[in-house]
This record gives structure tokens, C-alpha cells and sequence, in this order.
């Protein structure tokens, strides 16, 4: 078949959600069907190139951090694939359009969709959903929500990547939603000859944002100074220098690195030299970095919230704790960091359970209800 993705992320730049995109896409090329990504443009990337037999074209819609988007930028990606999509669908006309993230890429799916008839499927990542980052989106939402309804409703399927995703939205929108989880290539990933670092590596991935929790990071580690260990944060955003005069205030500036902003294909490398993924988050979706971290083989200590809690077996593979709660997150990282031989059977029960989110099985999910829905006439 021939499918159009839009989605205003895909790496380098974005999160999570545009990791997942990909990877989604590059599976579904894999099986032989066309695949070409609507995405936007930043700095110096191509606008156009393909990416294992991806075809993606890279919108200018003033992208201004790789990190980030403004809702005028999402606004102005909205337009550009709205207008770039129309005249691809009139010479390439493909079978559908599937949009990652409900807004923007909803929006620009739904008109598209309404001008000439190929049907879309919508995957919600969290963000897009009314209260699933309150802090960051809430002031949207507040004029955005009307409008939002009719992208849920006319999609031919809807999917969420987390249970918890999927309950956020159905108390707005009265649609089915499927779960698919976001999936890894989980052979890609795992490590050959697993064994416990020394001294033992943490590493924190994602934003520096209110969301994700940095500043708890070095808070709850300047706890653990008599134990040996090292940490990394990757990832940049609003609360980064803030998280750097902490470090500094707590005496951990030899200890925890900031290497700022990293590619995905860093982030990996990170892992694979790592132990624990330690994430305080107090809003996820099925963040792509906690299944990598699965895969790679890494204990998880991380906030009990969203899609993590479909992450870990708590106790097992490593700790579910309240993202505010600092005495249980010391508690639980000191219980593995004085045990190399806890810390190497939760590392080793991480790998069992990453097997649920390899990405084949994923993209079967996706390409079966992409195959069932039907281009009827408007």
C-alpha cells in the first residue's frame, strides 16, 4: 500500500513520539509498502532523503529548537504539510495518511483527509491529549479542545500508545482507541555479554522539562555520595541550567555529566555503557527511551506514571516510585548500587520483558489496521 505519514517530529529532532514514527515507518517499508513522511525542517538537514527506503520530505515551517516545538510552529507545520500533502496525494494518491500526534499532525490529517477522501489514522503520544502534560499544553487546550474533536471522530482508527494515554483521551472523545505500544528492535539493542559496570553507570534521557523531573535527579543522588557510581543527563530543554547550578550547589559536578542535546543514535550508545535508566517523570506516554532501556538491558528506576508503569514489574526489572518521592527513588537506586548481583538479575529481567515491544511485533498491529480500513467516497 501507499502511505502517507505526517508528523511534525522525526529524528533528529523531537522526542520519543518521533523516534516511535520512524521506526514505525522504516518496519512498514521493510514489508514492501511505500512509505513517504511529511515532517518539518531544521537547520541544515536535507529537505528531502531516504531513510531505509523512507521517503522524507522536510517541510520549512520555523522550527527554531531540535528539541521543541511552539504552537506557532506547529501551527505553521500544520500549513506546510496541508499544502505539500495536497499536491501529493493528487500524483502519488496513497492509500492512507496516518498522523502521529493528534495536534498538529491530526489537523493537517482531517483536512487533507475531508479535500480528497483518503482515509487516516491518528496515534496519540500523550502531549496531544488534553491533561497528559497539563504544565506544557493545558494553555492550549483551553482553545484548542473544540476544535480538536472532529480529528478524533473522523479518523478510521484512533490508537494510543499507553493504557494510560488511551484513558486520558476517552474523557474528551467518545471514539474507540486501540493500545499499540511504541516497539524497539529489540535484537538491535540487546547487549552481548551482560555485566554490571564498575563502578555502575545511571543515565537520565529525555527533556529538561517539568514534565520529566531533571532537578529530582541530582537531588536524590547527592544522597548516595558514599556509594560508587557515575550518571549521565541527557537531553536539553528549560530546567538545563537550572539542573546544572544544583549539580554544582550539591558537589556533583565530577560525578553527573551534562552533555546537552545528544541524537538518538547517542542516546544508544549511552545505554549501552549504562545499568539504570533513572527517570523521575511525572508524565509519560510509553516513553521510547524507557523501551530502548529495556532492551539494552538497563534496571528501570522511574516515576509511576503513564505507559512506565506497562515498563516495569516492580521489584523485578527494577522500581515504580511517586515522582516526588526522593526517600524511595535513594532507596531503591542504594538497594542496586550496593548489590552488583541485584542489579545484574534486574538488568537480565529487563531483557526478558522487552521482548512484549519488539518492533516487528508493532508494526504487525499497525499494518493490520491499515490494510482494514477502506477509502470510501467522501
Amino acid at each position: 500500500m501507499r502511505l502517507l505519514v505526517i508528523t511534525h517530529e522525526y529524528p533528529p529532532i523531537g522526542g520519543g513520539g518521533g523516534a516511535a514514527a520512524r521506526d514505525i515507518c522504516r518496519g512498514l517499508a521493510r514489508r514492501g509498502h511505500e512509505v513517504k513522511v511529511l515532517t518539518a525542517h531544521f537547520k541544515r538537514l536535507p529537505t528531502r532523503e531516504s531513510d531505509q527506503d523512507v521517503d522524507v520530505i522536510r517541510l520549512r515551517s520555523w522550527r527554531g529548537q531540535p528539541f521543541r516545538a511552539s504552537l506557532p510552529e506547529m501551527g505553521t507545520f500544520v500549513l506546510a504539510s496541508l499544502w505539500a500533502g495536497r499536491r501529493l496525494t493528487r500524483v502519488w494518491q496513497p492509500d492512507a495518511i496516518h498522523a502521529h500526534f493528534a495536534v498538529p499532525a491530526g489537523a493537517a490529517a482531517w483536512m487533507l483527509s475531508r479535500s480528497t477522501c483518503v482515509p487516516y489514522i491518528v496515534t496519540a503520544h500523550l502531549g496531544d491529549v488534553p491533561g497528559g502534560v497539563p504544565e506544557k499544553t493545558d494553555n492550549w487546550f483551553r482553545w484548542l479542545l473544540p476544535f480538536t474533536h472532529r480529528i478524533w471522530r473522523d479518523a478510521a482508527r484512533v490508537v494510543a500508545v499507553s493504557n494510560y494515554t488511551r484513558g486520558l483521551a476517552l474523557k474528551h472523545y467518545n471514539v474507540p482507541i486501540d493500545v499499540i505500544p511504541n516497539g524497539v528492535d529489540v535484537s538491535a539493542l540487546a547487549p552481548r555479554g551482560l555485566k554490571v559496570n564498575n563502578p555502575p553507570h545511571i543515565v537520565f534521557a529525555g527533556r529538561f522539562v517539568a514534565q520529566k523531573n531533571p532537578l529530582l535527579v541530582p537531588r536524590v543522588l547527592a544522597t548516595l555520595k558514599d556509594l560508587r557510581w557515575e550518571c549521565s543527563m541527557l537531553g536539553d530543554g528549560a530546567l538545563l541550567e537550572e539542573t546544572r547550578a544544583e549539580i554544582a550547589r550539591l558537589g556533583l559536578v565530577d560525578r553527573v555529566h551534562l552533555p546537552g542535546w545528544v541524537t538518538p543514535q547517542n542516546v544508544l550508545v549511552e545505554f549501552a555503557r549504562s545499568d539504570i535508566l533513572f527517570m523521575p517523570s511525572r508524565a509519560e506516554g510509553l516513553p521510547v527511551v524507557g523501551v530502548q532501556a529495556l532492551a539494552s538491558g538497563l534496571a528501570l528506576i522511574v516515576g509511576r506514571t503513564g505507559g512506565f508503569a506497562d515498563l516495569v514489574s516492580d521489584g523485578e526489572n527494577g522500581f515504580l516510585h511517586d515522582a516526588d518521592d526522593a526517600d524511595g527513588l535513594a532507596s531503591s537506586l542504594h538497594s542496586l548500587l550496593s548489590d552488583p548481583a541485584a542489579l545484574l538479575s534486574a538488568r537480565q529481567k529487563s531483557l526478558a520483558l522487552a521482548r512484549t515491544f519488539d518492533i516487528e511485533h508493532i508494526v504487525d498491529e499497525y499494518e493490520k489496521i491499515l490494510l482494514s480500513i477502506n477509502r470510501e467516497g467522501c
